[in-house]
């Protein structure tokens, strides 16, 4: 059961670009390793989509995570693979409100 998502707001960091495109694609090719390794692990990725208009990111990913801990091991290895050093980013993680919390509240 998924009791929380993970959203993650990204853009290249400038010295993204100064990588030759062999080099780009090795260290997508490690975080893509992570991706599916959460994904054994239970995780499932619902997309990544292109953020249009004014905002201070270029894409955003939705996951669904068991939970939030899940979510943040995920985020760990990313960043222990250098993620973070190439691209800003913004992250939310939200939990599942529980039924009657959100039938009560549009009642």
């Amino acid at each position: 059961m998924t009791e929380s998502i993970w959203i993650h707001y990204a853009r290249p960091r400038p010295h993204w670009y100064r990588l030759t495109a062999q080099e780009q694609q090795e260290k997508r090719a490690r975080w893509a390793t992570l991706a599916q390794q959460a994904s054994t692990e239970g995780a499932t990725f619902v997309g990544q989509y292109h953020v249009r208009g004014q905002h201070d990111f270029e894409t955003v990913e939705i996951w669904q995570f068991a939970s939030p801990e899940a979510a943040f091991a995920y985020w760990a290895s990313l960043t222990a693979a250098a993620y973070n050093e190439w691209f800003a980013f913004s992250n939310n993680v939200g939990m599942a409100l529980e039924k009657q919390a959100y039938e009560h509240a549009s009642s």
